[in-house]
């Protein structure tokens, strides 16, 4: 064999062969790693982002809307991997936005040194030189930003600025470069789903605040009425257990009517007691720590902080309902009758915990009595709704 390597008569491997093949393995590795490390930036970018929607009025609909797909698509399947929906889409959002910011940087600092100069020298020829430095640079600024954004606005286009020039002279001379951005951009908002998400989450948050807000009164009437205050209580342990569950049939079904079917949940919990127990468990328990950030308003700027806290705390367990909704979906008969009592007991303990943390809230919150309403495990992720 030409080029081989051999002990006797024996050839061990081709060198040319076993070099290619070690440059393939490299590159799948490469690609891999590169597509790993994608994929978590643009986690994190998808976290951020819905962060920063559940701070904004209105906008925070779709941050829960989303949270309700993502628990909707885990109970579809039964895989926690398919609630992490547009994870890639959300990298590009993400790519783009740290692209800009760093493509502004130089805008900025001779902006600064523009102002500095109009100080220290007004009309003078140093604020002059300036401020045409200045109008430059915004000028290659806007160039860059819309040549980055038109080729697909992944953030190596913001970060190679070189080939930029090129790319867009020619487009130019070929035509059709507005068109072609146009429908890109278009196609690519229109694949967010963004009306969807907003109804979904609008009409979960409704359906949910109509369960909540008569146990929810009751309870902020403990100072002039207690026993109307326990009642309030005793009703909340009751509704509290199946608010989750409730949602996710309304996000699989997308009938407002689901929201009101708990028979349809407790035939479900009786297939799979300790999944059911475990995932309220976690939605639970992961929002009590919250409460604790709601003792005192934040500075407006700074309200997707919180958010981003309430995000990563309760994203995980609204995965976890959805795949205790698929768990009693692979069985066709309940459990045993001690599994179900085992199971209720748990659900139990931890509602009238959550419950009393919910009470003792209305004393530490900012917003008084108010924030009874503004349960974050089942309404918005988010501190505070008129942030």
């Amino acid at each position: 064999m030409r080029d081989a390597l051999a002990i006797g008569d024996v050839p061990i491997f081709d060198a040319p062969a076993r070099s290619g093949r070690l440059r393939a393995m490299a590159a799948r590795g490469l690609g891999k790693t590169r597509s790993a490390a994608g994929w978590v930036f643009g986690l994190a970018s998808l976290v951020v982002g819905l962060s920063v929607l559940a701070a904004l009025p209105i906008l925070q609909f779709l941050s829960l809307g989303y949270l309700l797909e993502s628990s909707a698509r885990v109970a579809r399947s039964g895989r926690l991997r398919d609630g992490f929906i547009g994870v890639r889409k959300a990298a590009r959002v993400g790519g783009a936005a740290v692209g800009a910011a760093v493509s502004l940087v130089p805008l900025w600092l001779v902006a600064s040194q523009a102002r500095a100069a109009a100080l220290l020298d007004p009309g003078g020829p140093m604020a002059r030189g300036w401020r045409f430095a200045a109008v430059v640079v915004w000028a290659l600024t806007c160039v860059h930003l819309f040549t980055a954004f038109a080729r697909d606005g992944r953030l190596r286009r913001f970060f190679w600025p070189f080939g930029g020039p090129v790319w867009l002279y020619r487009r130019l001379r070929g035509g059709g470069l507005y068109s072609a951005a146009r429908d890109g951009f278009w196609e690519f908002v229109v694949g967010l789903r963004l009306p969807y998400y907003f109804r979904l989450g609008l009409v979960g948050f409704l359906g949910t605040l109509v369960w909540l807000v008569p146990p929810s009164a009751m309870l902020g009437a403990v100072p002039r009425f207690p026993l109307l205050g326990i009642l309030g209580a005793v009703s909340l342990a009751v509704v509290v257990p199946g608010l989750p569950f409730l949602q996710v049939e309304y996000a699989i079904t997308g009938r407002a009517r689901a929201l009101f079917s708990p028979r349809t949940v407790r035939g479900r919990f009786r297939r799979a007691p300790w999944a059911f127990a475990f995932a309220l468990a976690v939605l639970l328990l992961a929002s009590i720590p919250l409460y604790l950030l709601k003792i005192e308003m934040v500075p407006r700027e700074a309200a997707w902080l919180p958010s981003l806290v309430f995000v990563v705390f309760l994203a995980p367990a609204r995965l976890l309902v959805g795949w205790a909704h698929a768990r009693s979906g692979r069985r066709d008969r309940s459990r045993h009758w001690v599994f179900r009592l085992l199971g209720r007991l748990a659900i139990v303990a931890v509602a009238l915990l959550y419950v009393l943390v919910v009470f003792i809230s209305q004393y530490t919150s900012w917003g008084g009595a108010g924030s009874l309403h503004e349960q974050h495990a089942f309404l918005l992720p988010a501190p505070f709704w008129g942030e």
